[in-house]
């Protein structure tokens, strides 16, 4: 039977030590989930950062190890799942494993183990799971004090998250605490410092180490491709994307959990999300050094009920829609936080954009205004709505909003995710991810083409 490993935690922020011990692990089990924990009552620090910083720097700490893969769903979803339902969620998959510290099993044979005491079916999980046990060198723990069902595995490994996140708030050095990539990350960004960390930064490469992807059926990008010079790296720290908007939706849609920054350089028709080919910064980036404003732009996270109950998730850059599928119009409930906004709107459809997606299928459908890069909100509009008098609206990032489909027999609406036919849909929430964002850089001259495409040339 495959034998599986989860191993979950705050790793707030991941260290070297859970990668090393997710490289132990690897060796014995055939597969080792990696999952980051959502609010947990025992441990506020774990909320005192936005989670999408603790997705970001997980995929980062974890990034291509073998059989090691990050599930996010606890993050995503805003929940803590105990070890037991973790044990169930996993099991029908092979024999499952829980990883645990020598500090969680000590008084075990008294029944006063931290497992014990505190876990929740405590006693249970103690007799009936498996537990992998990494003993830290020099840490004891007497043979009867384990339970019946364990691995031990020996690791030697200093220091704690808690004394990183201590050092950051302190401005003291923590070079070699945490891998280099997540460094960057903190101090751009801000973390631990104990004050509102901002969407908006500074993005600045001594040395631009890329990975380039280029949109084939674009002749004038793979030309510029073929003339800059820039070369594919091993260790790449930025995401250079050549094309036009929709190449660059392909390309976020495609990589965002590589967790690089992505800067595009233009050869569609406005490329409101990349660089003019003549801008200062694409010279700069082909003299191999990068000093550029960057957005930490989120994803929508649509949850979707399909025509016979079933559900699914799926994200959002751009935006997602329902939209009729058949002669009659369709029939939409729209509901904003709990809220009932109207009980019936009467149309083609209705749609949610991000400010990435203003400029697209929103802009087209008639809202107003197109959005800066930063904007926190959500774009709603109609689609050709015939009633009630309502065209579209701006609310916050923050809110969940809700459709529903009032009449799916006779008025059947089709849902769409940045494009993608999902199918056809009794209900869609939306709400902006927890765990999918993505940082890009903003083009200089994003305000001008946002103005200039509101009138006619």
């Amino acid at each position: 039977m495959k034998k599986i490993a989860i191993y979950g935690g705050s790793l707030n922020p991941p260290r070297p030590t859970h990668r090393t011990i997710a490289e132990l692990m690897a060796r014995e089990f055939d597969e080792v989930i990696i999952v980051p924990c959502g609010p947990r009552p025992d441990k506020p620090t774990v909320n005192d950062i936005d989670p999408f910083h603790r997705a970001v720097m997980a995929d980062m700490a974890f990034a291509n190890l073998p059989k090691v893969r990050v599930e996010l769903f606890d993050l995503e979803n805003g929940t803590f799942t105990r070890t037991h339902k973790l044990d169930e969620m996993f099991k029908g998959r092979g024999e499952v494993w829980h990883v645990v510290g020598t500090d969680l099993v000590k008084g075990g044979s008294k029944g006063q183990s931290f497992i014990q005491r505190e876990w929740e079916n405590g006693a249970e999980v103690w007799q009936n799971l498996n537990f992998a046990i990494v003993r830290r060198h020099g840490a004891k723990v007497a043979d009867h004090d384990l339970p019946p069902n364990r691995k031990i595995f020996r690791t030697s490994f200093t220091g704690s998250s808690s004394e990183v996140r201590e050092r950051v708030f302190a401005h003291k050095p923590i070079e070699g605490l945490v891998d280099r990539k997540i460094e960057d990350y903190i101090r751009r960004y801000g973390l631990y410092r104990g004050a509102m960390v901002g969407a908006r930064t500074k993005l600045v490469l001594d040395e631009v180490r890329p990975t380039i992807l280029v949109d084939d059926s674009n002749p004038k990008a793979e030309e510029f491709a073929r003339l800059s010079g820039l070369k594919n790296s091993d260790d790449p720290n930025l995401i250079v994307v050549v094309g036009g908007d929709g190449f660059m939706l392909h390309a976020i849609r495609s990589h965002w959990r590589k967790r690089l920054p992505f800067f595009g350089i233009n050869y569609g028709t406005y490329g409101f999300l990349l660089n003019n080919p003549e801008s200062p910064s694409v010279r700069e980036l082909l003299y191999g050094k990068l000093n550029v404003d960057i957005n930490q732009m989120p994803l929508l996270y649509a949850d979707i009920t399909g025509i016979s109950g079933t559900k699914r998730g799926a994200l959002a850059f751009n935006d997602v829609w329902v939209r009729l599928d058949s002669g009659q119009s369709a029939w939409v409930e729209l509901e904003i936080d709990g809220i009932k906004r109207i009980s019936r709107l009467e149309g083609d459809g209705i749609l949610a954009a991000t400010s990435a997606g203003s400029t697209a299928y929103a802009k087209s459908a008639g809202a107003t205004p197109i959005l800066d890069a930063g904007a926190r909100t959500i774009t709603l509009v109609g689609l050709h709505v015939f009633q009630p008098n309502w065209k579209h609206a701006q609310i916050s990032l923050d809110s969940e909003v809700v459709w529903r489909n009032l009449n799916p027999r006779k008025r059947p609406v089709k849902c769409f995710v940045d494009g993608r036919d999902l199918g056809n849909v009794l209900e869609v929430k939306i709400r902006k991810s927890r765990i999918a964002s993505v940082e890009l850089a903003t083009p200089p001259d994003r305000a001008e083409k946002i103005m200039s495409s509101q009138f006619p040339n």
